[in-house]
C-alpha cells in the first residue's frame, strides 16, 4: 500500500522541478504585457491566453474574461459537494509598468535571463519582481500540492487582473459581476513585500490613492519668448508655483483639510515602529539624501501612516533635442496622492482641485483629468487565516514574521473586503532592492523557490486547521 504523500514530499517535487518552473516563468516576463500604454495590448492578450494554458493544464477550469479593458484570468478548481473544505482565493497581477528610458536598462525588459552575481542568481525583466513571479510562487505551489497529492489543498480560486498597474479601473464592475464565482473565505492577495532577504511579513495595512493630472493653460497658444516672456503668462512658471505651494517648510502638505480624519499613531505603535526601524532592509540601496519627512514622524511612519502628495512627472513646452525659445501654451502635471484612515479619496480630490483653482492667475484655465481611487486598509491581525500564513512562514523561513504597513496600495484589498465581505491576507516575496517600477527590475531564483514552498507551508496549516474543525 502506497504511504500517504506528506508535505515533505511535495517540497521535495518542487525543489526537483524548479528548474521547468523558472523557465516556464522566464517565458511569462518575455511577454511584454503594459497595461497602460495601447501598445502593450497584443502582449496583455497574450499573457492572458498563456496564463490560461497553464491554469488548465494543472485541471483548474480557466478562462480569459472580457472587461471593458484588460482581461481578467479566471481559474477554479471543482467545488466539494459538501462544502466543508474552506476556499481559498489567489490573486495576482500579469500586467507590468512601461519600460521607461530603455538607454537605464543595462539587461533587455523583456529577454530575461539567469545571471549569477556575488553567487545569487538573478534574472531581470519588466514585471520580474512586480509581479509575475509573485503570482508564480502561489500557482507552482498550487501544481506540486495537485501533483503529489492528486487534489488541491482546498477549494481553489485564481484571479489573475491585466490592469493593477493602471489603476485596476475594470475591476469593481468585474467583481459585482462574478461575486458568486468569487466567494470565498479567504483571499489571499500576493503582491507585498517581504522584510528583508531571509524575514518574511504580512502586511496588515495598506494606504489608499488617487491620481491626478492637472493642465494649466494660458490665454494665448504658444509665443516668442523674446518678445512676450517678460508680459505674457507662462503656464510652466504657473504650474511650479503652484506645485511647490502644496507643502510647506515642514513637509507637510498645505491644501486646506488635507489631514481632517487622519488618525494619530499610536504611541505603542510608534514605539514598535522604532524598534523596527534599525532591523530593516525596507530602504534597499535606496538614497534618502534630499528627500523630505514630514516634521515630527520618522521615515518608516511616514511612509505607512502618514498621508502624502507626490508629482510624478512635468510637461510643456519645448522638449526636443533643439533650443526653441518658446513661451507654452499649457503645461501639465501628473501627481498621486497617498491616503491614509479617515480620508476619502473624492474629498481628497476635490480639495486638491479647490486649491489649484484658488492659486490660478486671471485669464488662465486649468482641466483636470483623473476619477475614482481607492481608500486605505487595515486589515485584522486577529484572522485565523493570517495566523496560518504567518506560521506557515515562519516554518520555511525558520524566523518569525513581521507585521508591517506599506506605502503601496492594493486597490482590490478595499474592493474584496466590501464587496464580498471576505478577509484579506497580503503578503508576498519581492524586496525595495528589486528595482520596482525602474530600469533593470529584478528577481533572485532562491526567492522563487522559498516562495512557492512557504504557500505549502501554509496549505499544510490551513488543512490541519479545518481538520481539527471538522
Amino acid at each position: 500500500m502506497k504511504d500517504t504523500p506528506k508535505t515533505e514530499d511535495v517540497l521535495k517535487h518542487i525543489d526537483d522541478t524548479f528548474d521547468i518552473a523558472l523557465g516556464k516563468l522566464l517565458e511569462l516576463i518575455s511577454i511584454p504585457s503594459i497595461s497602460s500604454d495601447p501598445s502593450g495590448a497584443e502582449g496583455i492578450a497574450q499573457a492572458a491566453e498563456w496564463l490560461k494554458r497553464e491554469l488548465s493544464s494543472m485541471e483548474l477550469m480557466a478562462n480569459v474574461v472580457s472587461t471593458k479593458g484588460h482581461p481578467v484570468v479566471l481559474g477554479r478548481s471543482a467545488m466539494a459537494p459538501n462544502g466543508r473544505k474552506p476556499r481559498l482565493l489567489f490573486y495576482g497581477h500579469y500586467d507590468v509598468q512601461p519600460i521607461g528610458d530603455i538607454g537605464q536598462w543595462k539587461h533587455p525588459p523583456f529577454e530575461p535571463a539567469v545571471i549569477e552575481e556575488d553567487g545569487v542568481h538573478r534574472f531581470y525583466g519588466r514585471g520580474a519582481s512586480d509581479s509575475k513571479s509573485q503570482l508564480w510562487t502561489f500557482i507552482e505551489a498550487l501544481r506540486a500540492w495537485k501533483t503529489v497529492h492528486g487534489e488541491f489543498p482546498a477549494e481553489v480560486i485564481v484571479l489573475l487582473e491585466g490592469e493593477e498597474e493602471c489603476g485596476s479601473p475594470s475591476l469593481p464592475d468585474f467583481i459585482e459581476a462574478h461575486r458568486n464565482d468569487l466567494a470565498c473565505d479567504v483571499a489571499f492577495i500576493c503582491d507585498a513585500e517581504m522584510w528583508s532577504a531571509t524575514q518574511p511579513a504580512i502586511t496588515t495595512q495598506l494606504k489608499g490613492l488617487v491620481h491626478e493630472r492637472v493642465t494649466i493653460s494660458a490665454p494665448n497658444p504658444d509665443l516668442h519668448s523674446g518678445h512676450f516672456g517678460a508680459v505674457a503668462a507662462n503656464p510652466i512658471r504657473i504650474l511650479s508655483g503652484i506645485l511647490a505651494s502644496l507643502h510647506d517648510d515642514a513637509g507637510r502638505v498645505a491644501i486646506d483639510g488635507f489631514y481632517d480624519g487622519v488618525r494619530v499613531i499610536p504611541e505603542a505603535v510608534r514605539r514598535q515602529w522604532r524598534e523596527l526601524s534599525g532591523q530593516t532592509e525596507l530602504f534597499g540601496d535606496v538614497d534618502l539624501s534630499g528627500g523630505v519627512t514630514e516634521e515630527g514622524f520618522s521615515a518608516i511612519e511616514a511612509m505607512w501612516a502618514r498621508p502624502t502628495v507626490d508629482i510624478n512627472g512635468v510637461t510643456g513646452g519645448n522638449q526636443g533635442p533643439g533650443e526653441r525659445s518658446v513661451l507654452p501654451g499649457s503645461a501639465t502635471a501628473r501627481l498621486s496622492f497617498r491616503l491614509v484612515a479617515g480620508q476619502a479619496p473624492e474629498t481628497i480630490r476635490r480639495r486638491f482641485r479647490s486649491h489649484i483653482e484658488r492659486l490660478l492667475p486671471k485669464g488662465c484655465r486649468v482641466e483636470f483629468e483623473g476619477h475614482g481611487g481607492s481608500s486605505a486598509v487595515v486589515l485584522s491581525q486577529e484572522s485565523p487565516y493570517l495566523k496560518a500564513a504567518a506560521r506557515g512562514l515562519e516554518k520555511e523561513w525558520r524566523t518569525p514574521v513581521v507585521l508591517r504597513g506599506t506605502g503601496g496600495a492594493i486597490p482590490l484589498v478595499e474592493q474584496l473586503s466590501d464587496a464580498l465581505q471576505t478577509e484579506c491576507v497580503v503578503i508576498g516575496f519581492i524586496l525595495p532592492s528589486d528595482a520596482i517600477h525602474a530600469p533593470d527590475e529584478r528577481y533572485d531564483s532562491e526567492r522563487l523557490r522559498r516562495g512557492a514552498r512557504s504557500w505549502i507551508r501554509i496549505f499544510e496549516d490551513i488543512q490541519m486547521q479545518a481538520q481539527s474543525q471538522a
